[in-house]
């Protein structure tokens, strides 16, 4: 639990330091190997990066001995840091309307993580289930990149955030089956299996397909987007893959969909919210 929210608030970080890295990148640079060689040149986006990579560095530790069907819900509650670190920046006030959001996300967190009990699952994916998994997702992945380098604003922003949500997702599973390795069979076992340098490189694509999309613009759509994607993909993935569920009543399992609803519109509310005053930042700086 402690090390789900100390990656909340790392990924927070990373999320909102970021964005303020491209808001100043011309609009035809986006996907492309310009916006990367301006980013790596940049300490502020440097910064961001580490923020991020510690909070993927705690995640990983949170799945080390938690379920995916626990930890990844948790890490929805970034937007809870993200809030007022981005409001700090803009020096501006978080509204009510924000804080109420921010109040039902909290809410809907601490009874999803109080009433949902995971069963471990034999993390022994087989063949065939392994495969159509991941011919299913790298087809959704490429359709969308593909569809998106040949659009503009939201539409690209969106169509990245899936992408983006869809491999986070299976980084998420890749990490937790890796991490499973580590704890049970040892350092050996982790460097000789494929799954960590699949890891990887998943990892490495998802980073830079994300930091394009944060640059496609219409920060009020792609944000949520991937927020809310990436542990919905990330939790089915550890149901169909790994075997993992939940192990609760009749009862629980109502309150836990109902606050499972509730954390989602949070999440859909406030990722609006943040990227409209990101977009109006972005504006101003434009003009100027």
């Amino acid at each position: 639990m402690l090390l789900a929210l100390l990656a909340a608030v790392f990924l927070a970080v990373g999320i909102v330091v970021r964005q303020r890295a491209t808001i100043d990148v011309p609009a035809e640079y986006g996907v492309s190997a310009v916006m990367f060689k301006t980013l790596i040149r940049r300490p502020l986006w440097w910064a961001g990066t580490g923020a991020a990579v510690a909070g993927y560095v705690f995640q990983a530790l949170a799945l080390a001995t938690g379920s995916l069907l626990l930890v990844q819900p948790i890490l929805v509650s970034a937007l809870l840091f993200a809030l007022p670190l981005s409001a700090r920046l803009a020096r501006r006030r978080v509204t009510r309307g924000e804080w109420a959001w921010a109040v039902l996300l909290t809410v809907a967190l601490a009874v999803f993580v109080v009433l949902a009990k995971a069963s471990p699952g034999d993390y022994a994916a087989s063949l065939s289930t392994s495969a159509i998994v991941a011919v299913v997702c790298t087809v959704a992945v490429l359709a969308c990149v593909v569809v998106a380098v040949r659009t503009a604003g939201w539409r690209r922003a969106v169509l990245l955030a899936v992408a983006v949500g869809v491999l986070f997702g299976v980084v998420a599973v890749l990490t937790k089956l890796v991490m499973h390795l580590l704890t049970h069979q040892g350092v050996l076992a982790v460097v000789t299996t494929p799954v960590l340098y699949l890891l990887a490189v998943l990892g490495v694509i998802a980073t830079l397909l994300q930091q394009s999309a944060f640059h496609a613009g219409s920060l009020q759509t792609s944000v949520p987007t991937m927020l809310v994607l990436e542990p919905m993909i990330a939790v089915l993935l550890g149901a169909v893959v790994l075997g993992e569920h939940l192990d609760v009543g009749r009862w629980d399992a109502v309150a836990i969909a109902v606050a499972t609803a509730a954390m989602v519109a949070g999440t859909i509310a406030l990722g609006r919210d943040e990227g409209a005053y990101e977009e109006e930042l972005e504006a101003a700086i434009t003009k100027s």
